[in-house]
């Protein structure tokens, strides 16, 4: 990063804003899609992904990665683990924003973060700083009062938080790009959904050929809706930090809240207030251990050699 020019960086900035902007105003897009229900509206979207995204690896003629999966069994299995648990992601997340869940869905994404740093204690042995802790202690709190708020745990955000975790801990292991990485996940994605689709046409029930055009291009837009954010997000990852994409990932779920606060005006009694400040303090927390600890780590230090770190690229 250190050899990108102020211009670079300007477009960077600009295509993450546009990234976690788009991903934080979606839940003004799928009540568009009614009368069609979640699971007929998330087959769509794993359907038209996949044209999407295999029009865009025709225009930049990048398909040798595919020979290689393909030669991988082990990496093809785990592209289709990502597959199965962004599924259920994206069905959640479609069910809940058209159900008028749009605040607990946002809630999800806030408490993503440390959901993330869980697991990797749990199941990749790391070792936490005391500040990281407090952070995880404090998110576990909140959970409890959003559970007495809500009368139940906020299952909506915690099946997204660990659904969106795990999807990004096998996606980790795959080391996909990308355009490339969602072409895979959508290939695996795309029988099954399209058989839905087929079906559901067979059976009458299907709103692609009795809505309208209007409703149909609704429909196919969901690989736009998909695929582009993803797209403007590998722009910014090769131009700025890590430590700001860590801040503007915060983008999305703040637009979320606000839109279902503001717009949906769904209900925040006191207790869920309290809930979230806690979250929001979890995240402050967080915030501020790694943007100390990246800064830590810019000094130089002197060790008779300092390993290089890794690549922090994202082809698109």
């Amino acid at each position: 990063m250190g050899g990108t020019s102020k211009g670079e960086r300007r477009t960077g900035l600009l295509n993450g804003f546009a990234a976690y902007g788009m991903w934080g105003l979606v839940p003004l897009f799928w009540p568009l899609l009614k009368p069609a229900g979640a699971v007929e509206i998330l087959a769509h979207r794993m359907v038209w992904s996949l044209a999407f995204v295999g029009v865009a690896l025709v225009v930049i003629r990048r398909w040798s990665w595919a020979g290689e999966l393909l030669r991988q069994p082990r990496r093809l299995g785990l592209v289709a683990v990502a597959a199965a648990v962004i599924t259920v992601n994206w069905g959640v997340y479609i069910w809940a924003v058209n159900s008028g869940h749009v605040v607990e869905a946002s809630l999800g994404y806030f408490i993503n973060p440390l959901v993330t740093i869980a697991m990797g204690v749990l199941l990749l042995k790391e070792r936490l700083r005391p500040v990281q802790w407090a952070a995880v202690g404090v998110g576990f709190a909140a959970v409890v009062v959003l559970t007495i708020g809500y009368g139940r745990p906020p299952w909506i955000s915690l099946c997204l938080a660990f659904s969106f975790a795990t999807y990004g801990l096998v996606k980790k292991k795959v080391n996909l790009g990308g355009i490339e990485s969602l072409a895979a996940e959508t290939a695996i994605q795309f029988l099954p959904a399209l058989g839905y689709l087929l079906w559901l046409g067979s059976q009458g029930n299907s709103t692609f050929t009795s809505e309208g055009a209007g409703h149909a291009s609704l429909l196919a837009a969901t690989g736009v809706v998909t695929a582009l954010p993803l797209v403007c997000f590998g722009a910014a990852a090769i131009r700025v930090p890590l430590s700001t994409l860590g801040l503007l990932q915060y983008l999305a779920p703040v637009f979320q809240f606000l839109l279902g606060v503001v717009y949906f005006h769904e209900a925040m009694p006191a207790e869920r207030w309290a809930g979230f400040a806690l979250v929001w303090l979890a995240l402050t927390l967080l915030t501020a251990d790694a943007w100390r600890s990246a800064r830590g780590a810019r000094r130089p230090v002197d060790l008779p050699e300092v390993s290089r770190p890794a690549s922090t690229r994202v082809d698109v």
